[in-house]
């Protein structure tokens, strides 16, 4: 089914203020849970709601506590996110980094101790609307297996690089995994099979089949080897600098949760050259483009091309939303 964005935000916000959460942290929350189905980003948008509200009432998830700042270190600013809602953080943590850029070129803010951000790409948007590269990314509990390895020991530390072009932003918004957990979950419920091998089943066998995936928890890296390089890299990048727990700590708690995060954003309007540093970045992807496919009647497009039409398309016709999952959520009113 389709639901109407305003009806969506508006059933999430009653939801979540019905959790104790203040009218607008609800509102927002609500707003970037809708923005990621909206933009077609289901596994963390609808998908992941009825997670978050169990989160909430089982206490991994503070309603009532907020990122406050900690510390300064030269240009880096430390947060503390005190368990709180891991969307809200993300934000504050986003728009602050984009104010200390407005400033100074550059902000870097590194939070601890906050709580899964859920959809990454919703930071990068604001920090492009807001004329700002962003770089940012988070560890997880242990979600992956080293390469090599058989069990669980790194995280798939999602990130996202964001570009400002237009209305058409770049946006690169994955994990260290082929496929996030939430991607994964998305093709189980629709009985479908990863478009490729996207972990192992419990005879060691790569496979598409994402029940299998699930089961065992052996996700693959983005480029074998190297998705695990990365991943350990960003996860011990990240908890330096933020002072926060690492993945391996991070698996030593009852849940997930006390997580480490980065936001930095540059601004554009800092350079003198911003127009020709636009023009770049138009050849560039106008070249991407105008790549001859591989097969007659694909399309070669740069990545978060195709977002605004998703967007336009829920804006108009209503946000696309799994029927049983609906369902369950409005049963929480």
């Amino acid at each position: 089914m389709r639901i109407p964005y305003s009806d969506m935000v508006s059933v999430f916000s009653r939801i979540l203020e019905s959790r104790g959460m203040a009218a607008d942290d609800a509102a927002l929350a609500a707003r970037l849970f809708a923005d990621a189905s909206a933009d077609g980003v289901h596994s963390h948008g609808l998908n992941r709601f009825p997670r978050f509200v169990s989160n909430i009432e089982s206490g991994i998830i503070d309603v009532h506590s907020r990122a406050t700042l900690e510390s300064r270190i030269g240009g880096i600013e430390r947060w503390n996110g005190n368990r709180g809602p891991g969307n809200i953080n993300a934000w504050i943590c986003t728009e602050r980094a984009c104010d200390i850029a407005a400033e100074n070129a550059i902000g870097v803010v590194a939070l601890r101790n906050t709580n899964h951000w859920l959809r990454p790409g919703n930071y990068g948007i604001e920090a492009v609307r807001r004329g700002c590269i962003a770089i940012m990314w988070t560890n997880t509990m242990p979600n992956m297996p080293p390469w090599g390895a058989k069990k669980a020991a790194i995280g798939n530390n999602p990130i996202v690089l964001a570009v400002p072009y237009g209305d058409s932003p770049l946006i690169v918004d994955v994990a260290m995994s082929m496929f996030s957990y939430g991607k994964l979950e998305k093709y189980s419920m629709d009985g479908t099979e990863c478009p490729v091998d996207g972990g192992f089943d419990e005879d060691g066998n790569p496979t598409r089949d994402p029940e299998a995936i699930l089961k065992t928890r052996q996700v693959l890296p983005i480029g074998y080897w190297k998705g695990s390089g990365l991943s350990i890299a960003l996860d011990l990048i990240v908890s330096c600098i933020s002072g926060g727990l690492t993945t391996q700590e991070v698996g030593k708690l009852d849940s997930e949760t006390s997580l480490s995060q980065i936001f930095i954003a540059i601004s554009m309007d800092s350079f003198p050259d911003r127009k020709e540093l636009d023009a770049k970045i138009e050849a560039t992807l106008e070249a991407i483009d105008a790549s001859e496919p591989m097969k007659a009647g694909m399309n070669v497009h740069y990545p978060g091309e195709g977002m605004k039409h998703t967007r336009d398309q829920s804006m108009r016709l209503g946000v696309y939303a799994d029927d049983a999952v609906w369902s369950k959520v409005l049963e929480m009113l």
